[in-house]
């Protein structure tokens, strides 16, 4: 007989039917016992009405992998009748964390050490199930405005972005690195297909211990080229989140996204913070993303040109606003979500650039070649999944909208 999933199960009603899954919970009242197991898709409610049938189920606890058959009935819901069960994996221990109740109530730390079981839980699957819709709407969105997917190398010979936030690793006999970003693959990509994106893993060795960095996080990147400037970049990006939030709408609750997501430039928002920084701290992203509801009822707000100095070596300057920059970062409900701009497309400038900041450009000789024979005004875009959807879904920490996460400390499981 073949196997059904939970979620076929109606179509079958009046036969019999073969599923297969987690035992999930036991529950008796009186002379009836409910019987729920769980496969990949939901849940299938087995009610036992005759004891014996459960003989099978006596020595083995909750998870163990079990095939239920019986007869499918349809009111007053769709569930299983005088099923017989096999056990097919028995779990004879109590799991590290209670799967059977609603709510995963469990201390984040214990959470995390058994992640490997505390994903299977309703709750935990259904953020991942969310991520994995923003990452099909964006590629959805993407691939339907002309841009071709790429895989950059993981392992680099240099710091992307120049610094030392970058895991160094032993690369046969020289040391290679972590990619912090696609970036420099992307741009010279812009070279091949005009418009390209990306969604990977990325590595920032940087000493965050907080609610909402990651070592290791997926990003969601963009670059495109024959760009009139950065405001191209941005509707760009406009047009992936409403992507996006298509994809999720069936799944959970989306913000609304405005027809134009409204923007402050960095100066004008230091001028309301009161403050002469030279990037944003948490606060002034909360403040200025409480601004942009009262304001413009947006849970958005793009602000833009930010200082050169905080920007990395291939960011395009501003021609008409000295010491700002042509990119912008994207705040969603007081956090930053999204970093971009338009890059520098003429290799003079880029040595030029490279010589101000006392970088060498050796190291830079791939990528440069690349625009020594011609390259397009271009920009581009990287959103974090996993802040994306612990802003979506008011999550407490980004540790919980990543299935195993890296941080400071842990590299297990």
């Amino acid at each position: 007989m073949e196997r059904i999933r939970s979620v076929e199960l109606a179509a079958h009603v009046g036969r019999r039917a073969r599923v297969m899954g987690w035992l999930a919970s036991v529950r008796r009242l009186g002379a009836v016992t409910f019987v729920v197991v769980r496969d990949g898709w939901g849940t299938v409610q087995a009610v036992v009405a005759d004891e014996a049938r459960l003989a099978p189920l006596a020595d083995v606890q909750l998870e163990s992998v079990v095939e239920v058959i019986g007869h499918v009935v349809g009111e007053p819901q769709v569930e299983l009748h005088a099923p017989e069960f096999r056990v097919v994996s028995a779990v004879t221990q109590q799991t590290p964390v209670q799967l059977a109740k609603k709510r995963l109530d469990v201390p984040l730390p214990a959470l995390l050490d058994h992640a490997v079981i505390a994903n299977r839980h309703g709750t935990r699957r259904a953020v991942f199930r969310i991520a994995a819709a923003a990452m099909r709407g964006f590629r959805r969105a993407l691939d339907a405005d002309g841009f071709t997917e790429i895989q950059s190398p993981k392992l680099v010979g240099g710091a992307t972005e120049g610094g030392a936030n970058v895991f160094e690793l032993k690369y046969f006999e020289r040391a290679a690195y972590l990619a912090q970003s696609p970036q420099l693959y992307k741009q010279i990509m812009v070279g091949v297909f005009e418009r390209v994106y990306e969604v990977a893993p990325v590595f920032r060795a940087e000493p965050h211990d907080t609610a909402r960095h990651l070592s290791q996080y997926t990003s969601l990147d963009v670059e495109l080229g024959f760009i009139d400037g950065h405001a191209d970049v941005m509707r760009q990006l406009e047009r992936a989140l409403r992507g996006i939030f298509a994809e999720l709408a069936e799944l959970t609750q989306v913000p609304a996204l405005p027809e134009r997501v409204p923007e402050i430039h960095f100066t004008d928002a230091m001028r309301m913070l009161g403050a002469d920084e030279p990037d944003l701290s948490p606060e002034h992203e909360r403040t200025i993303g409480a601004w942009a509801k009262q304001e413009h009822g947006s849970d958005f707000v793009f602000v833009t040109g930010y200082p050169m100095a905080k920007r990395p070596f291939y960011t395009h300057p501003d021609p008409e606003r000295p010491g700002s920059s042509c990119s912008f970062d994207l705040l969603f409900r007081g956090t930053e979500l999204v970093t971009g701009g338009q890059r520098l497309h003429r290799v003079e400038d880029y040595r030029a650039a490279l010589e101000a900041r006392g970088m060498r450009a050796e190291p830079l000789a791939a990528y440069l070649e690349a625009f020594a024979y011609g390259m397009p005004p271009h920009g581009g875009f990287a959103i974090g999944l996993e802040r994306l959807v612990m802003q979506l879904l008011g999550l407490p920490n980004i540790r919980l909208a990543a299935l195993f996460p890296r941080d400071l400390t842990r590299l297990s499981p």
